[in-house]
C-alpha cells in the first residue's frame, strides 16, 4: 500500500452533501483488482472509482467503478465526479471543452463547457420489451396499481434495469421502497412526471436489493438510460430536470438534454468536492 492522491465529492445536486457521495483514487495505478474491491467495500459507498492512465490513445484518462462488492462497466454519477476530480487535480483534456473517459463501455465523452455543470453523453442503451408476466410480479409486490403503469421495459446501458414510467410522480414516490427485496431479477427504474409548472419535469427513483442497499439517492446511468427508452418513444420532447432522491431526503437534479437531432443524449449536473488529501490504498 502507498499514500494516494484521494477526493470524496458529491454529484448530482446544487447543494453540497444532498446529491450522492463519490470516493476517488486519483493515482489509480498499480493496485490489484482485489485490492480496490476491498477498499470500495471499506468506504461503504455506492461507488468507488479508481483513475489511470488510458490504453486508448484517444481517452485522457481511464476510469475502474467499484460498488461494495463488484466493479461495474459503467455509472454516470462516477464518470461525471471521476472528471471533476481529474480537472480539480490538474488534468488538462486533449481536447477543447471535452474530456474522453476510458472505461469498460468504451469512451464517454464529458462536456467541460460549463465545469460547475459537468454533461456526459449518454452510452447507447439496449431496449428490450418486458413480458406481462415479470410485469404482473413487479406491480404486485410492489403494490403499484396496473393502471399507473404506462410503459415498462427492459433497459441495459452496462448496468441493466426494470423500467417503469408511471403515471405522476406522486405515484413514483408513493411506492414502498422496503417491498423491493420481494422483486425478482434486476434493480427497478421508476419515473413519473410532475404537473406543468412544477420546479422539475420528473421523479426518478432506483430500487434495488443489492449491495445492502434499497434506494440509490441519485442514479446517472439509469436516466440516460430512461433518457434514451423516453426519447426512441417519442416521449422525450426537449431538455428535462429530473428530480431523484426525494423520497430518502437528498436533492438531487439531473438536466437531460437531447442532441444530434439523433439518439444523442446528454446527462449533466452538478459536482462538488467535499474532501481532499491522501489515502493509503
Amino acid at each position: 500500500m502507498q499514500s494516494r492522491r484521494f477526493i470524496q465529492c458529491d454529484v448530482f445536486s446544487p447543494i453540497p452533501t444532498r446529491g450522492n457521495a463519490l470516493a476517488v483514487v486519483v493515482d489509480g495505478e498499480d493496485i490489484p483488482d482485489d485490492q480496490m474491491q476491498r477498499f470500495a467495500a471499506w468506504t461503504n459507498l455506492a461507488e468507488t472509482t479508481f483513475l489511470l492512465p488510458p490504453s486508448d490513445p484517444v481517452a485522457d484518462y481511464r476510469v475502474r467503478i467499484f460498488t461494495p462488492t463488484l466493479e461495474m462497466p459503467f455509472a454516470g454519477h462516477p464518470t461525471l465526479g471521476s472528471c471533476a476530480a481529474w480537472l480539480h487535480c490538474g488534468g488538462v483534456p486533449r481536447g477543447s471543452g471535452v474530456v474522453r473517459q476510458e472505461c469498460r463501455v468504451g469512451i464517454v465523452e464529458i462536456d467541460t463547457a460549463q465545469p460547475d455543470h459537468l454533461a456526459f453523453r449518454a452510452p447507447p442503451t439496449r431496449i428490450q420489451p418486458m413480458d406481462a408476466a415479470r410485469l404482473a410480479a413487479i406491480v404486485e409486490t410492489l403494490g403499484i396499481p396496473r393502471d399507473a403503469v404506462l410503459h415498462a421495459a427492459h433497459l441495459d446501458n452496462g448496468p441493466a434495469w426494470q423500467a417503469l414510467q408511471m403515471d405522476s410522480a406522486a405515484r413514483v414516490l408513493a411506492v414502498d421502497s422496503s417491498l423491493i427485496h420481494g422483486v425478482p431479477g434486476r434493480a427497478i427504474g421508476l419515473i413519473g412526471a410532475y404537473p406543468a409548472g412544477a420546479e422539475c419535469d420528473y421523479e426518478v427513483r432506483m430500487l434495488d436489493a443489492g449491495d445492502g442497499m434499497i434506494e440509490d439517492p441519485i442514479t446517472g446511468s439509469l436516466n440516460a438510460a430512461l433518457a434514451h427508452w423516453m426519447r426512441a418513444g417519442g416521449r422525450l420532447p426537449g431538455p428535462v430536470t429530473v428530480a431523484q432522491g426525494t423520497a430518502i431526503g437528498r436533492h438531487g437534479r439531473v438536466s437531460i438534454r437531447p442532441v444530434d437531432g439523433g439518439d444523442g443524449i446528454m446527462v449533466g449536473g452538478q459536482t462538488h468536492i467535499l474532501i481532499q488529501g491522501t489515502v493509503f490504498a
